[in-house]
């Protein structure tokens, strides 16, 4: 199983239209093929001085997959890769 680590904090418009992104194309694959956790900067100090100005931050496997802006293509692409 894949998974795919979400890093944000509330109030973020650029974190709700990733996890948008991220929903919909796990929704396309087969079921429980990705794992998808999400976790705040606003309640881990170490996550906050890591990533706090990229939020929204995706990780796949705890791999940096990319930040700020979520491509479905892209998105896709590398989780197909990973399984």
């Amino acid at each position: 199983m894949t998974t795919l680590t979400l890093i944000g904090k509330p109030d973020c418009h650029l974190c709700d239209v990733a996890r948008e992104v991220i929903e919909a194309v796990v929704a396309e694959l087969p079921e429980e093929s990705v794992e998808v956790e999400e976790f705040s900067i606003a309640d881990d100090p170490a996550l906050h001085a890591t990533w706090w100005e990229k939020i929204p931050v995706v990780l796949i496997d705890g791999r940096l997959h990319g930040h700020w802006r979520v491509s479905p293509d892209r998105l896709r692409a590398a989780l197909d890769a990973a399984g």
